[in-house]
Order: C-alpha cells, then structure tokens, then sequence
C-alpha cells in the first residue's frame, strides 16, 4: 500500500507543480502590473497616490499572499516530482532562495502598503518596496530560476531549449533586474513556460 500511495503522488506531482507554477504565474504578474501602473517609480515626491489608483494597489497588496502560497505549492511539488533523484546542493539552493524570494516579496508588498497613506504618505515606503522587490526579491528569483535549470538538466527533465531560457532568464534578473523597470515580470514569464512544460510531462506519467 505504501509503494502504491508513493506512486500516485508521483503520478500526481507534475499536474500539481504545473497548475500552481501557472496560478503563481499569473498572480505574480498581475501584481506587478497593478503596481508599476499605479506607482510608476520609486520616487514618488511624497505624494499621495492618484484615487482612481488606489484600488490598484489595494488589488496587488491582496494578490500578492495568494501568489506566495501559489509560489510555496509549485516548490512542494517539484521535489515530489524529483524524490529520492533530487541533488543536495541544488536542491538546498533550491529551496532556500525560493523561501527568500517568497519572503521579500511579502515585505515589499507591506512596504507599498505606506503609500495609501492619505494624510502622510510615505516616499520612503515606496522606494523601499522597490529596491527590496528589484533589487533582493529579483535576484533570489535569480538563483532560483538558475538552480531549478540546473537541476532540470541534470535529471534530464527539462528539455535543451528549456534550460537555455531559463538560464538567460536567470542571468537576466541577477545582473539588471534592479536598473530595468519592469525586467521583474521575466520571473512570472519563466515560471509559466516551466510549468506549461510541466503539465505535458503529465501525460507521459499515466499507467
């Protein structure tokens, strides 16, 4: 009964990472979108944002948990994928960066919640969110992006193409990810493409 549960996990790992990579995908874009639009830059002159704004942001600020959560599952499963074939060093890389990344993205999303500040906004609080998002969050994203390309070829379960995009997208974000507005949204673009591919490898798992 054992090797049978073990085995259908297995089974279901792949539609698992796929369906979260996906809705971790698109959460994390949206949030991104709504906030780049209605904060354009980190220097805001302390001013208030626009009303019709507001939402936007309020919209991101209640997205960006749900992404984390999405974010957390795609990783879970992903190891179950791997199992006992997993590498120790990339798979500690792995799951590190993937925690920082998760982590400095909740902190950026409260450090933008300053700005809805009616009465005192804080300018402070919007440059903090971007330079935590851009500069630390991004690169996390990095190293995970980099990591899960390496462990996808050496487990040979990711296609040639696949690792070379995701290897650009790696380096994308570590070097002028803090200097190129909205190279953020390379890191939800690369977790889609993975996770479509993802979802295919189901298919090929079926008794």
């Amino acid at each position: 009964m054992a090797s049978t549960d073990t085995g259908t996990a297995r089974l279901y790992a792949p539609r698992a990472a796929g369906a979260a990579g996906i809705a971790f995908a698109v959460l994390l874009a949206a949030a991104i979108v709504l906030m780049r639009l209605a904060i354009p830059s980190g220097d805001g002159g302390g001013q208030a944002v626009a009303e019709g704004d507001r939402w936007a942001v309020r919209l991101a600020l209640e997205i960006v948990p749900f992404a984390g959560i999405a974010f957390l599952w795609f990783m879970g499963a992903m190891r179950a994928h791997v199992g006992e074939a997993e590498d120790k060093f990339f798979s500690t890389v792995f799951l590190g960066s993937g925690y920082i990344c998760a982590a400095t993205l909740f902190v950026a999303a409260g450090a933008a919640g300053t700005v809805l500040a009616e009465d005192s906004p804080s300018d402070f609080g919007r440059h903090y969110a971007y330079t935590i998002l851009a500069t630390y969050s991004m690169r996390m994203a990095a190293v995970f992006v980099l990591s899960t390309s390496m462990m996808g070829r050496r487990l040979g379960v990711f296609p040639r193409p696949l690792i070379v995009v995701g290897t650009l997208a790696g380096l994308a974000l570590l070097v002028v990810g803090s200097s190129v507005p909205w190279s953020e949204l390379v890191f939800p673009a690369w977790a889609l493409v993975i996770s479509v591919h993802i979802l295919r490898l189901r298919t090929r798992m079926r008794p």
